[in-house]
């Protein structure tokens, strides 16, 4: 079984930072299911902008809480930096 941590910017130029075991099936849920996140429901749609997958949840739920962290300008070099 595959585990992501993923990345989405919202329609106010704000990033999520979540974890899923499918991010297809995920972003529908943001974007258009009742299972989205709270806190953007002001701010649909969403994009996906960065994934990771790791093998285990523990190792990605460490990276989702790792991301979260971090300030705006830390996560869009992250996003920039795949982009080039």
């Amino acid at each position: 079984m595959k585990h992501y941590v993923y990345i989405v910017e919202c329609s106010d130029g704000s990033f999520y930072t979540g974890y899923t075991l499918n991010i297809k099936n995920r972003l529908w849920q943001h974007n258009f299911g009742k299972q989205g996140a709270k806190s953007i429901k002001g701010k649909l749609p969403v994009e996906l902008v960065h994934s990771e997958e790791y093998k285990t949840k523990s190792q990605a739920l460490k990276r989702e809480m790792e991301i979260k962290s971090w300030p705006r300008e830390r996560k869009l070099k992250l996003v920039m930096s795949l982009k080039t």
